[in-house]
């Protein structure tokens, strides 16, 4: 629902009390600038080498795929292929338009794909989200305008990967990256240059992104011709401040609105407010391993009391928005083969003390707990454990640092997110946290070797079934507390024409002023 009023007198205060340095580029209809901002560090812009949720809209803005998946409809139509055919079940061949240019002018070609899709499913290249491209065995040209992809496996969803992340550059793109300290190459510091309606003209790291439009974008794709000028990307790490600058007209766009603030900006007839639906979800994760050295949650009935232990209702009703949902299962419901037909944590805290005690554990224990978005839901988490006796310590942290101390094992409970890449399949969600890789805190083999047969299924009945069996055996072992469905509360400039999509991927390529 949008909704325009009044402005409300508390954010009017925000207001009077900001005092900041003006914005990099003035926002807005007449110097033909969106600006849109979040509290996030993107020190570098390759979407390949920091999964930021920044970075995998900037990459849509600035890179193309070889197909796109219509989030109207979820059908995967064309962009840089025109047509794609399976010659066999780990064999796909796709044909590539002949007109289409780099940011470089270098006109694309079937060298550019292979070489873009060799160096993302290599795994040595260390790409961020390795996992939701290493079903790729390797890429190979047919000729000038065709290539073939071979998989290790079948994999169903591979369209639908190959939409979400497969941001093609140009061939030879990470060759010259200098290098880093260590020796190994540092490939996100490369110069951006894709095919996208938009090209970067100007990175500040952990400040801005400054986008043009691409005048040598082709005009009848599925991205269409774009119409504002610049776009650019900022990092506001006070949200009352990316607030007040909305207010003002130095921000055009936001999203991650807190609920409270977003009710009182909707009083505000320069703004449109709208809380809409997303493909991310929110869980905690726990160390079932013991390896962060707190060896807590390596008992299966203190997982379970921790999930007994939160009020995941009560949390969505009152700070998440209309639009978000309870979950159960380690994937969205919109996502194929979801099930949430497994074992369910109702809110119970006399059973999670029952646990708790079975355990060993009657009078609870100290234990650090990371965070990195939203502090207000990680905090009414903290607020359901702490009355069941248990003592958290939050740990709230920068994205980046999130994800380190992640992968180096130091998270006796993470609080995270996860959108998936906006990939409307189960895999790209399940497998990517339980088939032991980086984010992998579990390391149950049987889990990784179901997963590894679900995901070789062709048939989709089967393919369900074999899932259902992966997420029934995770909430049977509690090593996830899923928490809730993403509701994103958008808030932008009445003079933008724009309208929120459920893949969380901004199609500010198809904004426009009014």
């Amino acid at each position: 629902m949008k909704r325009r009023n009044h402005l409300y007198p508390a954010v009017a205060g925000l207001i009077a009390a900001l005092s900041i340095a003006a914005a990099p580029v003035e926002a807005g209809k007449n110097t033909d600038t969106l600006v849109w901002a979040t509290d996030r560090d993107n020190p570098i812009a390759d979407p390949y080498y920091l999964n930021t949720r920044e970075l995998v809209v900037i990459g849509h803005e600035v890179w193309d795929t070889l197909v796109i998946i219509d989030p109207k409809t979820a059908d995967i139509k064309p962009l840089l292929a025109t047509k794609w055919a399976w010659v066999g079940p780990t064999v796909l061949e796709m044909e590539l338009r002949k007109d289409v240019k780099f940011h470089s002018g270098k006109v694309l070609d079937a060298d550019d794909v292979v070489y873009t899709l060799n160096h993302a499913s290599n795994k040595e290249n260390a790409i961020a989200n390795y996992a939701l491209l290493a079903w790729i065995k390797n890429a190979e040209k047919v000729d000038e305008g065709k290539v073939r992809i071979n998989l290790d496996r079948p994999f169903p969803p591979a369209l639908a990967y190959l939409a979400g992340l497969g941001f093609i550059m140009q061939k030879g793109h990470y060759d010259n990256a200098p290098l880093r300290p260590d020796g190994k190459k540092d490939f996100g510091a490369v110069k951006p240059n894709g095919t996208g309606p938009y090209k970067i003209t100007e990175v500040k790291p952990g400040e801005s992104i400054l986008m043009e439009r691409n005048p040598l974008y082709f005009k009848d794709g599925f991205k269409g011709d774009p119409k504002i000028s610049k776009i650019l990307f900022r990092t506001i790490k006070d949200g009352n401040t990316r607030t007040a600058e909305l207010m003002t007209g130095a921000i055009d766009w936001l999203w991650d609105v807190p609920k409270d603030q977003a009710e009182r900006m909707e009083a505000n007839p320069a703004i449109v407010v709208e809380n809409a639906k997303t493909l991310r979800v929110a869980y905690l994760q726990f160390d079932a391993t013991g390896q962060s050295g707190q060896k807590f949650f390596a008992d299966k009935r203190v997982r379970q009391a921790v999930a007994h232990a939160i009020d995941r209702e009560a949390i969505t009703k009152n700070l998440v928005g209309p639009a978000s949902q309870v979950i159960h299962a380690a994937c969205h419901p919109d996502q194929f083969a979801c099930s949430e037909d497994v074992q369910k944590y109702a809110y119970d805290p006399a059973k999670a003390k029952a646990l708790l005690k079975e355990a060993g554990f009657a009078d609870g224990f100290a234990f650090d707990i990371y965070a990195y978005r939203e502090r207000e839901f990680t905090e009414a988490v903290i607020g359901d454990l702490v009355k069941v006796g248990l003592r958290p310590r939050l740990n709230y942290v920068q994205y980046t640092a999130f994800t380190e101390n992640v992968h180096k094992g130091r998270t006796p409970i993470a609080h995270g997110t996860w959108g998936s890449n906006s990939v409307p399949d189960v895999s790209a969600i399940a497998a990517h946290f339980f088939s032991q890789g980086p984010d992998d805190l579990t390391k149950d083999p049987e889990v990784a070797r179901l997963i590894g047969e679900a995901d070789s299924l062709t048939d989709p009945d089967k393919r369900k079934a074999a899932w259902h069996t992966v997420l029934s055996r995770i909430a049977a072992e509690a090593y996830w507390v899923p928490l809730f469905t993403y509701a994103k509360y958008y808030a932008y400039s009445k003079d933008l024409d724009f309208t929120p999509t459920a893949d969380e991927i901004p199609q500010f390529f198809a904004a426009k002023w009014k």
